[in-house]
């Protein structure tokens, strides 16, 4: 009889293949019941007072079975050796809710409570600029880690006295490297060869760009008679300074009109007395400051420049993507002051929160200033455990060298930097 089965299995003929399929699952199926038959019979020896009640879960899911075979209640009673009196009061109770309820859905052993949806969506009304991953990364910087699917799904789903919020997408994700194109003179060198840059370690390579921050007046239009320069006091030209690496903003400084050569380079020159050390590289682009006086100050400071090629995607996107950063977060959420002085010290606000409070996504939710010191990321010290049942991680293993410190309510504390709306400081409290 095996070698039967086993000639048919092997056959390339599907029929003669399905028979022995069939043979082997009705034995399979003869099995099942064999093994049914001797636990029912253990279970008919108990009396019926002192046999242990099913769970609201499985009640539930016999009422499904029940359903699904087309049984009757005395069926359904006869299978799980209950009554008919039983069944019935399971489907008149069906649709009760609450902890208290006779007949339960599951709940999902990593569920997080509703307090924790309410802080999501809290965060949400008190800042409207975050997307679902800032919201996460916000939280686990506190020290509550949830997914970013997760926070939308809680932005979503409506939760007791929490207020209506609608998610918002999220910006495009910073590159890990820049592709730029040495050049040995002032002029665009289409014919040489590009070369990719990578940071190695902080302070190994910057980036320096120039913009343009329009000030309360706004932009005049730009056609005669009507037209006039870009400078104060319709806008500002902001030189901006960034270790690539770790994504810190290392300086952020205002002029009143485009600022020439020597004014890029005392801003580097002022960078490198901050930081301590000049780069090896510098990334800019090919724009009139970066020319032969500035390749000369790369000389005397043994700094290798790159420019950005021309028409290629990327290049120079990292500080594109701050200056991006600083104009929707910053300059676009207030009103520009005429004074050069109080506009310095907006810029200087923001660097600070960018690099101490401001979860990067391309840093896996760090902040500039722990990947630039070396220190231990807020995310990964000690985590708040809000769920019932403990947190696996990917090999379904309990996560027990972390710090983690359950806690069943927690209040959402937002401030604010030096009183600026659009610079949040986000905090999880534990409450009574």
């Amino acid at each position: 009889m095996v070698w039967s089965v086993s000639w048919c299995v092997n056959r390339r003929i599907e029929r003669v293949r399905l028979i022995g399929e069939n043979e082997h699952l009705k034995a399979e199926v003869a099995l099942l019941k064999e093994e049914l038959r001797i636990k029912n019979a253990r279970l008919d020896r108990i009396p019926a007072a002192s046999r242990p009640h099913y769970p609201p879960t499985e009640r539930l899911a016999i009422l499904a079975l029940k359903a699904t075979r087309c049984w009757n209640k005395t069926q359904a009673a006869k299978a799980f050796h209950l009554c008919d009196a039983t069944i019935a009061s399971w489907l008149a109770r069906i649709e009760e809710t609450g902890p208290g309820a006779l007949v339960q859905t599951p709940v999902p052993v990593n569920k997080f409570p509703d307090f924790v949806g309410q802080l999501v969506q809290q965060l949400k009304a008190t800042c409207p600029t975050m997307g679902k991953v800032r919201i996460s990364q916000m939280l686990a910087k506190a020290g509550l880690h949830l997914s970013p699917s997760t926070a939308k799904r809680m932005l979503t789903r409506r939760c007791p006295n929490a207020p209506d919020t609608n998610p918002s997408p999220t910006g495009p994700v910073d590159s890990n490297a820049t592709n730029t194109k040495e050049s040995e003179s002032s002029s665009s060198t289409h014919d040489k060869p590009a070369r990719v840059v990578t940071a190695k370690y902080p302070g190994h390579l910057w980036h320096v760009d120039l913009t343009i921050v329009p000030t309360a007046l706004g932009f005049w239009i730009p056609w005669l008679p009507f037209a006039i320069g870009q400078h104060w006091p319709f806008c500002y030209w902001v030189v901006a300074v960034l270790d690539h690496f770790s994504r810190k903003c290392l300086i952020a400084y205002a002029f009143r009109s485009q600022p020439s050569t020597d004014d890029v380079t005392s801003v580097l020159d002022t960078t490198i007395a901050i930081a301590g050390r000049a780069p090896k590289y510098i990334v800019s682009d090919q724009g009139s400051q970066f020319r032969d006086g500035y390749e000369l100050w790369c000389q005397a400071t043994g700094i290798k420049p790159r420019f950005g090629a021309i028409g290629q995607h990327g290049s120079i996107a990292i500080v594109e993507r701050f200056i991006l950063s600083l104009k929707n977060e910053c300059t676009r959420r207030m009103l520009v002051p005429l004074s050069l002085a109080l506009f310095q010290d907006e810029l200087l606000r923001y660097v600070t929160w960018y690099n101490e409070y401001r979860p990067h996504q391309a840093l896996a939710g760090g902040t500039p200033n722990e990947i630039y010191d070396g220190t231990q990321s807020a995310r990964d010290a000690s985590r708040l455990e809000a769920k019932t049942e403990p947190r696996y991680d990917k090999n379904h293993a309990v996560v027990a060298q972390l710090q983690v410190e359950c806690v069943t309510k927690l209040r959402l504390v937002v401030s604010q930097l030096d009183g600026r709306p659009h610079l949040p400081i986000v905090k999880l409290e534990r409450a009574a």
